[in-house]
């Protein structure tokens, strides 16, 4: 009984029995002015249907009042004008369907409670001489038995209606094709935009602290106040540069205005090479060819694939020996970084390939730009190895990559 009753205690049943009598409205002012064509208001809505913004109203009225607990983002009826001469005759229809759903739905909640009274005031024997089917002849008691029944079938009609002109709004109110389109699109650009700010934080802050660590072990291990000193200084001037990169990623998160470049170039590539071997690495960089001229994106997310190789070598390696290639060549950026194994490979050989997050991540900006990406042991030279190539210039981006790169945000 309580799930039969419900219904009665939402405010959606009140809600849709409300929108299911404003059609009555217009039909109740027409019939002041000419109760012979009752028509008329029906006919009219055939014409109005056809305006674009009438479909934007009704759908914002659907929204109100048949699915008001239904998030904006998943409600399945649209709030757009019509963009089609389908999406009109949709609206014509839904409006055609509202005109018949609201006479039946105010007949029912004027004459259903009405039927009620007089059969209880014919049970006491005040038979209505203006209803034919409460004749005299009847027990008086009989009525009494049967007056519940209309206000059962006025339940009925004021849920089942509401409930059918909700899922008649859906279908004609529902998105387009096009409106689709344009969701999913908003919808996969929002996807993106995480996954960069993702990749962003896990960059510049799994950077920030490696060093730190490394550093600080280095530091209490080492025992010197000198090299304590130039440990410190390292780590604040890396915990500096991680926080900027997070407060320019909290900028993003909160929709801030963010100056245009802020995002580091590989043409501060020094930042990261000092940065290592302040934590120990000895590294041999050579940098070759117009840095400077790289297309932004290629440059920025270079610069993220550095660090993230950089990274990897002091979290996994430690303080070895470690050759940066940086070079632009033909067409292309390439990065190559290579470092010494330091303990035997058990079991398979890993083979050239991406795994752990980081490494996942650099496929992902290469695959983004149109580029490769690589990352395994060199069997022949003992090391283990990440090689990127990046085309560069708009030539060498085809027009998905450029696609992907504009969702990113990455100009």
């Amino acid at each position: 009984m309580a799930r039969f009753l419900r219904p009665l205690s939402r405010g959606t049943t009140y809600t849709r029995l409300l929108h299911l009598w404003v059609p009555m409205l217009v039909v109740s002012v027409w019939m002041f002015i000419d109760m012979s064509t009752p028509w008329v208001p029906a006919a009219v809505l055939l014409v109005v249907g056809l305006i674009p913004g009438v479909r934007l109203g009704e759908g914002v009225q659907a929204r109100l009042l048949l699915t008001p607990s239904e998030p904006a983002s998943e409600s399945a009826i649209s709030v757009a004008p019509s963009a089609s001469w389908r999406d009109r005759l949709r609206t014509v229809l839904w409006l055609e369907v509202r005109m018949v759903l609201g006479p039946v739905a105010m007949g029912a909640c004027v004459w259903l409670p009405l039927t009620s009274v007089d059969l209880v005031r014919a049970a006491v024997g005040h038979f209505s001489a203006e209803n034919p089917f409460l004749p005299a002849s009847q027990p008086p008691w009989a009525y009494a038995l049967l007056a519940p029944l209309p206000l059962l079938a006025l339940y009925g009609v004021v849920v089942g209606l509401g409930e059918l002109i909700t899922v008649a709004a859906r279908s004609l109110l529902g998105p387009s094709a096009s409106e689709r389109l344009a969701a999913l699109e908003e919808r996969t650009e929002q996807l993106l935009e995480r996954g960069r700010i993702a990749r962003e934080l896990h960059d510049s802050i799994g950077h920030a602290l490696t060093v730190a660590v490394v550093q600080a072990g280095a530091a209490q291990a080492a025992g010197d106040p000198e090299f304590t000193d130039r440990a410190l200084g390292a780590i604040e001037e890396t915990g500096r540069a991680a926080l900027l990169d997070l407060e320019r990623v909290l900028g993003v998160l909160r929709e801030a205005e963010r100056p245009a470049g802020s995002r580091p170039a590989l043409v501060e590539a020094d930042r990261l090479l000092e940065s290592a071997r302040a934590s120990g690495a000895k590294v041999d960089a050579e940098l070759t060819g117009p840095l400077g001229e790289l297309p932004g994106p290629v440059s920025r997310e270079g610069y993220r694939i550095l660090q993230e190789s950089l990274t990897n070598v002091l979290r996994h390696a430690g303080s070895v020996p470690v050759r940066v290639r940086v070079a632009v060549a033909d067409g292309s950026l390439v990065l190559d970084v290579r470092n010494p194994l330091i303990a035997p490979i058990s079991g398979p050989i890993p083979r050239p390939g991406l795994g752990g997050g980081g490494l996942r991540g650099i496929r992902e900006r290469a695959a983004l730009l149109g580029g490769r990406a690589s990352a395994g042991v060199d069997e022949e030279a003992g090391e283990w190895r990440v090689l990127v190539r990046l085309p560069v210039g708009e030539g060498g981006l085809g027009p998905g990559a450029r696609r992907r790169v504009g969702l990113l945000d990455l100009r």
